[in-house]
């Protein structure tokens, strides 16, 4: 019996001591071999903090899947309309690969002059350097730039005959398929991450918000004046949270 119980003990030493091993061949394989999911770590996992922010979605490189990584992963599997649910099958890494591999995708930084500019009819005009994300939240707000405000507008629908301050954000944000559902100004001021972005800045307080994108202040106030939301001068920011989108 005793031997029989010796046998087991050194059976079950032999088979934990290979799940290391196993792990750890598997942390140093190729990206898109295993599933990553929050709580693992390797070589896979800084080529996917890699590709993420080459795909626009800016992650810090240290092989650690995190909470912050797993927040990125559910961006991009928004922005490509994937299962959102912050974790990396092998078909999310081919796809991931994919985008990556493609010319068009590369996130550039905002640089000198990598501004937008507001044409003679109201609507904007992304640089082109602007990564694809911006350029399709610039779109969206060129749909709507020059709707009448209208209180509530914007929430209960996306199509809407006029839009408030926070609707007008919504309906930009969820064009370039960034929000499955409308926020409040309220919501804004928790949306997204702490500071000011790269390309895109939210201003938002309980009663009003506003974000400045790629040098324009996209805004409900002034279009009664101007004609449109788009507008080329700031405003006070004084008393307003400050946010950025995921990447931007």
């Amino acid at each position: 019996m005793s031997r029989c119980r010796t046998l087991a003990v050194a059976c079950l030493a032999v088979g934990s001591a290979t799940v290391p091993v196993a792990d750890a061949a598997a942390a140093k394989g190729a990206f898109g071999q295993r599933p990553l999911k929050q709580g693992m770590h390797g070589r896979d996992v800084r080529v996917l903090q890699d590709f993420l922010t080459r795909a626009g979605f800016r992650t810090a490189v240290d092989g650690q899947f995190g909470r912050f990584t797993a927040r990125r992963v559910r961006s991009w599997e928004r922005r490509a309309e994937r299962r959102v649910d912050g974790r990396v099958s092998r078909p999310d890494a081919r796809a991931l690969r994919a985008t990556v591999e493609s010319s068009s995708v590369a996130a550039p930084r905002a640089a000198a002059g990598d501004k937008a500019v507001v044409r003679a009819d109201g609507l904007a005009v992304a640089p082109a350097s602007a990564p694809p994300a911006v350029k399709a939240i610039i779109a969206a707000g060129n749909r709507i730039a020059k709707k009448p405000y209208r209180y509530g507008g914007g929430h209960g629908r996306w199509e809407d005959s006029g839009y408030d301050c926070s609707g007008s954000l919504s309906y930009a944000f969820h064009g370039a398929g960034m929000l499955d559902q409308a926020l409040d100004s309220s919501g804004f001021m928790r949306w997204g991450e702490a500071g000011k972005g790269e390309w895109v800045t939210i201003y938002a307080q309980p009663s009003h918000a506003y974000m400045v994108i790629a040098g324009l202040r996209f805004d409900t106030s002034g279009r009664a004046s101007q004609g449109t939301r788009w507008q080329e001068d700031m405003r006070s920011a004084s008393g307003y949270t400050v946010r950025h989108p995921d990447g931007l």
